[in-house]
């Protein structure tokens, strides 16, 4: 009997090839726990904002974030009602935390706040 439930083995491989990437991993992870934008990204990956743009389209392409735009800064968090979030979720879980980035970024003055 075969589990409807189950993730096709192509979409699950492709999803698994765009998590990969050691930079899209860990800004999941890091959505998990804070919304980010992409000045933010610059500063915790050091990468410029061409760089970081690719990296959160392709997220974005296939929903897996969404944006928000608050004031004149865009924000982008984990799509959590994805279909695939769950096993998303599962695999976040098994990483360490990447807190101290933000809490260096914090350090820095480099967090955008829109409050």
């Amino acid at each position: 009997m075969e589990d409807t439930s189950a993730m096709d083995i192509q979409r699950t491989a492709s999803l698994l090839k765009l998590l990969g990437d050691p930079t899209r991993l860990t800004m999941m992870k890091l959505l998990k726990s804070h919304e980010c934008c992409v000045c933010e990204f610059v500063a915790i990956f050091n990468m410029s904002q061409p760089a970081i743009s690719q990296h959160l389209r392709k997220l974005r392409d296939i929903e897996l974030v969404r944006e928000e735009r608050k004031g004149q800064w865009i924000f982008f968090s984990i799509n959590e009602e994805h279909e695939d979030y769950p096993f998303i979720r599962n695999i976040l879980e098994h990483l360490p935390l990447q807190d101290d980035l933000v809490t260096n970024l914090e350090a820095k003055g480099l967090r955008i706040s829109c409050e």
